[in-house]
């Protein structure tokens, strides 16, 4: 059976979900777990009540940490919303949350894919793995997969084409410093100077990196890109795919988790692609890197040996 584990069923957690009820995946059951279990039962009986228009028939359950032990997946969604421009001030609340959820994950023997969805997405990634008892391959952040599709939707919208056109990553932390490997970046086997100025490819660079305050600005929140990207994640491992998607993954040289292109499997990280990147986009990558580690470091001295 494919059961997959939501902690934290917020607006991303639910979105998450009834993305789960209404695509294709192979995905059998879903269990929520959150403090409030009135709302849960509540989402709970809603989600029910649209099994006879799915195409999927999930058994959907409000649970506890006990339903963690034989789970194929367990999905973190649990944080503070993200109140500013910069998402590395969220991290010491959410280290605290990260602590208790670990603990008690450990507790069951759990021992499947950890998938994280909480920001500051890249340091939130290492502490799990650090509080985990999973290697490094099972545990993996959405990282900078939606931001990657912000930007083929801003390009394309800009050329006129199908998003799905567009071959293009932005990579490095899913937060300021993050950037396009434009030098990789193409369509139809074209490299992408062909089609976008330098000026344009910066214009839509910054738009990509300001997307989400975009949001947040408008409506208080972003959940319907990111509960898309976790379910092409979720069902790129359960179904085997070994796709490459990018996400936020183990740098062992560096000690920390950054966003790459990887390869996913049943296995969750099969293997990281490493990018020939200009050297200009070299020192983009290692400003990231720095970044993030500092934010690590600042709430965890000491370093996990794997």
């Amino acid at each position: 059976m494919n059961k997959v584990v939501v902690i934290g069923c917020g607006k991303v957690g639910m979105a998450y979900i009834y993305a789960l009820v209404n695509q294709l995946t192979l995905v059998d059951e879903v269990v929520m777990i959150d403090i409030d279990q009135e709302k849960l039962e509540g989402e709970r009986l809603d989600l029910c009540h649209t099994l006879q228009f799915s195409n999927n028939h999930i058994e959907v359950k409000v649970g506890d940490y006990k339903d963690c032990t034989d789970a194929k997946m367990i999905v973190i969604t649990a944080g503070i919303p993200q109140s500013s421009k910069d998402r590395l001030s969220d991290l010491k609340q959410n280290n605290e949350f990260y602590k208790e959820i670990l603990f008690k994950i450990n507790q069951t023997g759990f021992h499947g894919i950890l998938l994280i969805a909480s920001n500051p997405l890249d340091v939130m990634t290492y502490l799990a793995y650090h509080y985990s008892n999973l290697p490094a391959n099972q545990v993996l952040g959405t990282g900078t997969s939606l931001d990657s599709s912000r930007l083929s939707y801003s390009i394309a919208e800009k050329l006129g084409i199908n998003p799905k056109s567009v071959n293009a990553y932005v990579i490095g932390e899913h937060g300021n410093s993050q950037f396009v490997a434009w030098s990789k970046a193409s369509i139809a086997q074209q490299k992408i100077d062909r089609f976008l100025t330098k000026e344009e490819q910066k214009e839509l660079e910054e738009k990509t990196r300001n997307a989400a305050y975009e949001i947040i600005k408008r409506k208080g929140a972003t959940y319907y890109g990111i509960a898309m990207a976790l379910l092409r994640i979720t069902n790129a491992i359960l179904k085997d795919e070994e796709i490459i998607l990018p996400v936020s993954n183990y740098d062992r040289e560096n000690d920390v988790y950054i966003s790459t292109p990887c390869i996913l499997n049943k296995n969750g990280i099969k293997d990281r692609i490493f990018m020939d990147l200009t050297k200009e986009e070299e020192k983009k990558l290692k400003n990231s890197i720095q970044i993030i580690k500092k934010a690590i470091q600042s709430v965890l001295p000491k370093e996990k040996e794997d």
